[in-house]
């Protein structure tokens, strides 16, 4: 078994950005990254349907110590996957990548102070074939960067009449390498951020797209090219130029998500009117592009150069807005009566959510429910030692987040080591008994998101009990403030030394 200070879970957005930070803020520390696919990437590897990009800007998205040079800031799935594995490669993270290992179950040991990882191991035998097997790593300390949804499955319901449609019924999510939808119709079931993605990717070789969705979601046109940014890398070093883009862009996303609470009604207006000037008179903006939810209720879909819109506008692409009623031979019957004519059907339905990577926790034997854990600052969970979990934005790229808590990480290691204790773990006070508990997430009704919070930790009414999703605040809460409050609780044990094991 092979023990390293800290273990990271996924080599995804998060898990890259994990090891950068360990290398620059923590040298004295050895880590390792485990993860459960074959390549790097995560999400970026993961998903490989038609015209699948960032539904927010690289200069966001991407990281703070690494400039994004490309041209476009609305950028295609490809580009941000080769810009993962040149990060990687250049700050010499993968060579600390173990691949085809999946965590599943990880046990502490306040006897030790260490976490023991059992993973499934699906190494390529000699004749090409998988052997699984299990092996085990310790570390005392255990950042999980696995995500937040499951990489077997989306989330898929079933529809009457399945049975009866004799084509293809893909998921995003596992996109068959070989579909071939040139003059095919194509029916889209979802109105969310894959949905729109795939409207305007296929319809330029399919005979037709159709988008169906129970209700609207909002759109918002963007250049794919940031004019500022590009403007700054005319005069400015790359690095300069990425750090001022992206300043500017965290204060526009902040900015958009702070008016939508405090004055949804003009958000609303101004949302419905741009897609108004982006579309064809003759298209029913009331009827197919008027949610009946307020501004970042749910997830804001980004429209890189109006592409949907122009799809539309040609007559290639056309939405329907009702229930449905079940597939049938033909297609997709709705409850109006009205048939979707479909040869291929797509079910951009979501993703599965889990919680850790679909692994057991255990802690001195006892397995967790982290539903039963209150969340400190969104990060980590009461009573679970020395183990801290990314979750980015929901309402802002996710790299604003993961950055932050790969810092705080780094920051709370270096106060282990120069207190002299191995163990922290976050404890509630007296006076946090009497929490009223709320939603992980809250404020936030997207249908995947809801499906999952009964399997979440809860968060309280008062810090640090909280998961904000407000960068603002977590930049006080989490970046500036101090590592050590009432609430942490910081120990040292008789850790047996990694040279004995």
């Amino acid at each position: 078994m092979s023990h390293t200070d800290v273990i990271i879970i996924g080599a995804g957005l998060s898990g890259i950005g994990a090891g950068y930070h360990l290398q620059k803020y923590c040298p004295d520390r050895t880590y390792l990254i485990l993860e459960g696919r074959p390549r790097l990437g995560g999400t970026w590897d993961k998903f490989r349907y038609p015209g699948i990009r960032s539904d927010s800007d690289m200069h966001t998205l991407g990281y703070s110590f690494k400039p994004w040079n490309a041209p476009k800031s609305i950028s295609d799935g490809p580009s941000i996957l080769a810009y993962l594995q040149e990060t990687a490669d250049d700050y010499g993270i993968t060579e600390r990548i173990r691949f085809n290992r999946r965590m599943t179950a990880a046990h502490w040991s306040t006897e030790t102070a260490t976490w023991t990882v059992t993973v499934e191991v699906t190494d390529d035998g000699p004749d090409g074939a998988a052997e699984p097997r299990t092996e085990q790593h310790s570390a005392n300390f255990l950042l999980v960067c696995s995500g937040y949804y499951s990489y077997k499955a989306g989330y898929q319901p079933t529809f009457d009449g399945q049975d009866d449609f004799p084509g293809p019924i893909i998921h995003p999510q596992d996109w068959p390498e070989d579909l071939d939808y040139t003059g095919k119709r194509v029916a889209i079931i979802g109105s969310g951020a894959t949905a729109v993605t795939l409207l305007p990717a296929m319809a330029g070789d399919a005979a037709h797209v159709t988008m169906i969705q129970r209700s609207p979601s909002y759109l918002l046109s963007r250049p794919s090219v940031d004019p500022v940014a590009r403007l700054l890398k005319r005069f400015l070093p790359d690095s300069w130029a990425h750090r001022i883009a992206r300043r500017k862009n965290v204060r526009l996303g902040t900015l958009l998500y702070n008016r939508t609470r405090t004055d949804p009604d003009k958000v609303r207006a101004f949302l419905i009117n741009e897609v108004r000037k982006g579309l064809n008179p003759d298209i029913d903006v009331d009827t197919h592009f008027t949610p009946r939810y307020n501004p970042w209720d749910q997830r804001l879909c980004l429209i890189p150069d109006g592409d949907m819109f122009d799809a539309l506008n040609s007559g290639k692409a056309s939405v329907v807005t009702d229930h449905i009623d079940r597939f049938v031979p033909e297609g997709v019957r709705m409850a109006s009566g009205e048939v979707v004519e479909a040869d291929i059907i797509v079910t951009a339905t979501g993703l599965q959510l889990v919680t850790l990577g679909e692994a057991d926790f255990f802690v001195d034997g006892n397995q967790v429910d982290f539903s039963k854990t209150w969340t400190y600052k969104g990060l980590a969970y009461s009573d679970i030692p020395n183990m801290v979990s990314v979750f980015g934005y929901i309402n802002q790229s996710w790299t604003l987040r993961s950055d932050m808590i790969s810092r705080y990480v780094c920051r709370l290691l270096n106060h282990m080591r120069n207190t002299g204790t191995d163990t922290v773990v976050a404890r509630l006070r007296p006076s946090d008994r009497d929490m009223t508990p709320r939603p992980w997430i809250d404020d936030f009704s997207a249908g995947y998101m809801q499906r999952m919070m009964p399997l979440l930790p809860r968060q309280g009414n008062r810090e640090p009990w909280l998961n904000t999703q407000r960068y603002e605040r977590d930049v006080e809460l989490i970046a500036k403030a101090a590592v050590t409050d009432d609430v942490l609780e910081f120990t040292s044990s008789q850790r047996v030394p990694a040279s004995s094991r």
